[in-house]
């Protein structure tokens, strides 16, 4: 089996047609992780936040230590 990578031309300019798909590809790529990090991570903190009264998660965690130190 040959290695495909030594078939590639070192001295020849690939075509736009490719560059515009590779970087097409990238771009959704992009678009992919962007999306992901906003519906995974981003929203679930932000309603988290929005059912706590806008307080931090540090605050929150205090109280119930408070809370939980008087019982």
């Amino acid at each position: 089996m040959d290695n495909p990578f030594k078939k590639i031309l070192h001295n020849k300019e690939l075509p736009e047609v490719l560059k515009k798909k590779v970087l097409d590809d990238v771009a959704m790529i992009k678009l992919t992780i962007d999306m992901a990090d906003l519906f995974v991570v981003k929203y679930p903190s932000t309603i988290g936040d929005l059912l706590m009264g806008g307080r931090s998660s540090e605050e929150s965690k205090k109280d119930q230590k408070e809370n939980k130190d008087k019982k």
